[in-house]
């Protein structure tokens, strides 16, 4: 049994035919990626999982591992309009959002006029998001959830597709602030970049430090990128996979009579998760080349769209328990 969103109907084979024209339109952006970003694909995968889904992603890694790389090189190959800021101290909301600045006319009449930040843009690149106090960070949680932002009390809508991927790095660095968990939730996924493979190693020494440099092209638009967005929110879900999604979720909060997340887990997620899941799930599974999401694209989701979604009691941090044991252990029971 297949369950469906209240979309309007869509022909079998006319969904067939999408998926195909989809997924060669998703092998081109994944060719693109690679000409310039070498090994790490999984990174690159969930990335173009969380685009493809629609959401907003927080790459987390060392400095040095290619993260605005990565960013920069979506913007090129998928057609966006892309902005950046860096994150630092001293940025202030506004920075972000723009202002309203007053003017005077030639009779002398003076009135405001709002001078629109960097987050009007497709594909706004957060650099160093961490480095930012909580309340210039806290200047995304509107425009990440509802796709527009109020300024002086007035509504300003942002361009369609809106996506903010955002870098951070360790929070045991020097200069880092917490990200409150109202903004962590709106990131469909966490991916975590670790140190490259040694063959990948390799090649970004010998094709990165010569006078050639490869650079990447544009494959996609905008326009065609929000159709397979909606073509995605089209698949149909099993009912396995459904009841895959509630029962890791809800056996991730506490109270919900899971014995090991009432030892260690503090708080949960929340309903937002399952949405990441069932979003991401479908994107996957596009991405591999099929028509409907299984569970295994639950399990191997699991981690990045949970993992900055959970917080661990004190006593589980005393035994050097981390919330990707927890959730490693919530998947096999799934």
């Amino acid at each position: 049994m297949s369950v469906i969103v209240k979309e309007s109907p869509i022909d079998e084979k006319q969904m067939i035919a999408q998926a195909e024209k989809a997924l060669a339109d998703i092998s081109l952006v994944r060719d693109g990626v690679g000409r310039v970003i070498f090994g790490q694909e999984s990174v690159v995968e969930r990335t173009l999982v969380a685009l493809l889904a629609g959401g907003h992603a927080l790459l987390v890694g060392v400095p040095g591992l290619a993260k605005t790389k990565l960013v920069e090189t979506l913007g090129i190959v998928l057609g966006l309009d892309t902005s950046r800021v860096q994150f630092t101290p001293d940025l202030m909301p506004s920075d972000i959002l723009g202002s309203e600045v007053m003017e005077q006319d030639e009779n002398g009449k003076r009135s405001f006029r709002f001078i629109s930040g960097p987050i009007f843009t497709q594909l706004l690149m957060a650099d160093e998001i961490n480095r930012a106090s909580p309340r210039t960070q806290s200047a995304l949680l509107q425009s990440m959830q509802e796709y527009h932002v109020t300024v002086a009390g007035a509504r300003h809508d942002l361009p369609a597709p809106f996506h903010v991927l955002a870098t951070q790095n360790p929070l045991e660095q020097e200069g880092t602030y917490p990200l409150p968990e109202a903004q962590l939730d709106r990131f469909l996924m966490q991916i975590d970049i670790l140190y490259p493979e040694l063959e990948a190693e390799r090649r970004i020494l010998l094709e990165t430090t010569g006078v050639d440099e490869a650079r990447a092209a544009n494959v996609l638009d905008p326009a065609r990128l929000k159709d397979i967005q909606n073509l995605i929110r089209r698949m149909p879900v099993p009912e396995s996979v459904v009841e895959a999604i509630l029962n890791l979720v809800r056996s991730a909060r506490p109270g919900q009579g899971n014995a090991d997340t009432d030892k260690h887990v503090s708080w949960g997620p929340g309903p937002r998760a399952s949405q990441a899941l069932m979003l991401c799930s479908r994107a996957r599974a596009l991405y591999d080349g099929r028509l409907a999401p299984s569970v295994d694209d639950v399990r191997a989701l699991a981690e990045p769209v949970l993992q900055h979604r959970m917080a661990l009691t004190f006593a589980a941090r005393a035994e050097g328990m981390s919330v990707r044991d927890v959730v490693g252990k919530l998947v096999k029971g799934i």
